[in-house]
């Protein structure tokens, strides 16, 4: 008898370890920020062998993510007392992700356009990015000085994006090819001369000169002869599940904290240790 009481009562406490146990995550285990990206659109994004320069792992993967858009979720996540989980996903995935709950928000450079809207929520903007046009330094548009420099170019750029959609028809008489799938897929197309010049943002150009010494960056900014597009166009935002007001005011106060400068300081050290290759 007194074996059997004294197997019940270790039973007993193992169970109220057990008990303990369970209840201990949810009592002080942070929560975690799941973010979205391509991990594959420097310098907003990529993705590298090691945790250089303090990349992030990627889930369900032996690589890390970093760049701006991985800097800016660290960030976060460090302000609200997250632990963070860096999801890597197609871009036409990205807003399915976000509307499924998959994710609690996408950080990927991408443009708080009025269609978007309609289906996520938006952050105040964490980057403004201006549009520019990219060919080779011996291609044939080099010495464009303007928009109407560049009619008749064999042109494309990455599919759902105002550049694609927005600015290539603005080129006047434009061979416009097929969307690519990403923004290293562009660029390669670019390099490999299945085109005359892509349109893009000018954080993307600039990392992309440094990948491609043979590419020059078009930038119109400011001429009257550039591309129209509106202010949501080159403001770009974080996005959530439509009405995850809780989140979106949260990442809203952390964004307000930071500054214009702050912003452009983390870009050029996203472009200073992007990857040199596409």
């Amino acid at each position: 008898m007194k074996r059997i009481l004294a197997v019940i009562a270790a039973l007993a406490i193992l169970f109220s370890f057990a008990a303990c146990a369970a209840k201990q995550p949810a009592e002080t285990g942070k929560k975690t920020l799941s973010v979205a990206m391509e991990c594959g659109y420097a310098p907003y994004n990529w993705t590298q062998g090691n945790d250089a320069n303090g990349a992030v792992p990627i889930a369900d993967s032996n690589e890390f993510a970093y760049g701006y858009d991985v800097m800016m979720a660290k960030l976060i996540a460090e302000k609200l007392g997250y632990d963070l989980k860096i999801v890597k996903l197609d871009w036409d995935s990205l807003v399915m992700a976000v509307q499924s709950g998959t994710v609690d928000c996408v950080i990927a450079g991408q443009s708080i356009t009025s269609e978007r809207l309609e289906m996520v929520d938006f952050t105040t903007p964490y980057y403004y990015a201006s549009i520019v046009a990219l060919t080779k330094k011996d291609g044939v548009f080099a010495g464009a000085k303007g928009l109407s420099d560049l009619a008749g170019a064999k042109c494309t750029s990455q599919m759902n994006t105002v550049w694609y959609d927005v600015c290539l028809p603005q080129i006047e008489g434009a061979d416009i090819q097929p969307a690519m799938e990403s923004a290293p897929a562009m660029l390669t197309a670019l390099e490999a001369d299945r085109v005359n010049l892509i349109v893009t943002d000018a954080p993307t150009a600039m990392a992309a000169c440094i990948a491609y010494p043979d590419m020059m960056t078009l930038d119109f900014t400011g001429q009257d002869d550039n591309f129209v597009v509106s202010e949501e166009e080159i403001n770009i935002g974080i996005s959530l599940k439509k009405g995850n007001t809780e989140l979106l005011n949260a990442i809203n106060g952390v964004l307000a904290e930071l500054t214009v400068e702050d912003f452009e300081r983390m870009m050029n050290e996203a472009i200073s240790v992007q990857p040199l290759s596409a």
